[in-house]
């Protein structure tokens, strides 16, 4: 992609992106992840309706009456956005690309966090962590942001999303919102990682798939590629058993990633390239909200 080009793409995401972070998502990202930034501030005497949760057992035992902490929101946040960028995020056969709507998706909560004065830091990952952007503020930074996302080429093609965990865990001390976003084909397990960085921060998942992921249309012989370990073979599409059993894959993958997903307490949406993501986004930012 030549320099032109790039910012071309760069300014059309922009355009879109900050507008709907603006217009349409003002003020649920901040509802949604308020509580992930609470401090400390004092104790006080507890008052009938407060939360049992929060009283202070050893304030309490010594002055003995129940007291209370109380919490004050954080003004400094930091959002980290765990991108996927293996081969399979090039696909694309039903609406855009995963890549592009990686990108959107990405960029719209970067905007989200900037408005709240969050900082933003990314994680590119494939089989290892190819890039870390340190969390900063700032449209640069944003706009720096974007232009990775839209033109940065890894060295690996595969995917590990254990790797990008731990080191998510590894390098951000301070408890942070992290969004992970993959189309979650991934062969390796991830449930440990994910535990232990969902304990840490307050951790989402976004998955982003194409329809041709999950089936397979009956369009008879075709050549397909693998665009994460290489290679190419011949499939029978015309064959039902060959169909069925793209099938079963596929939904035995989904029901693996959502039992580790809900053992780890991942709140987490999935969303199609040819569907609406600010849906999706907005359907699991209010579900937090309620929570």
């Amino acid at each position: 992609m030549d320099a032109n080009e790039l910012l071309k793409k760069v300014r059309k995401i922009e355009i879109k992106t900050k507008g709907l972070s603006r217009n349409i998502f003002a003020g649920e990202y901040h509802s949604a992840f308020k509580g992930r930034g609470m401090t400390f501030s004092e104790v006080r005497e507890y008052q009938y309706g407060d939360d049992i949760r929060d009283i202070d057992w050893n304030v309490t035992a010594r002055q003995n009456h129940p007291y209370i902490k109380v919490y004050e929101e954080e003004r400094e946040l930091t959002m980290m956005l765990l991108v996927d960028v293996s081969g399979s995020r090039l696909f694309g056969a039903v609406g855009e690309s995963k890549r592009e709507m990686i990108a959107e998706i990405a960029a719209t909560l970067a905007f989200s966090a900037s408005q709240n004065n969050d900082k933003i830091g990314v994680i590119f990952f494939s089989s290892k962590v190819e890039k870390f952007i340190p969390p900063k503020k700032g449209m640069r930074h944003i706009l720096f942001i974007i232009r990775e996302l839209l033109d940065f080429q890894p060295e690996e093609q595969g995917t590990d999303l254990a790797v990008a965990l731990r080191y998510l865990s590894d390098v951000i001390k301070k408890r942070c919102t992290a969004f992970l976003i993959s189309d979650f084909i991934d062969d390796n397990d991830y449930y440990q990682p994910m535990s232990i960085a969902s304990r840490k921060h307050d951790l989402t998942a976004i998955q982003v798939y194409d329809r041709r992921d999950s089936d397979l249309p009956d369009v008879g012989l075709i050549r397909v590629a693998d665009l994460e370990r290489g290679g190419e073979c011949w499939v029978d599409t015309s064959s039902k058993k060959v169909r069925k059993a793209y099938g079963k894959w596929w939904y035995d993958r989904q029901q693996s990633m959502t039992e580790t997903l809900n053992r780890c307490r991942v709140d987490s949406t999935s969303v199609a390239t040819d569907e609406d993501y600010v849906k999706a986004l907005m359907s699991l930012f209010r579900q937090r909200g309620v929570k």
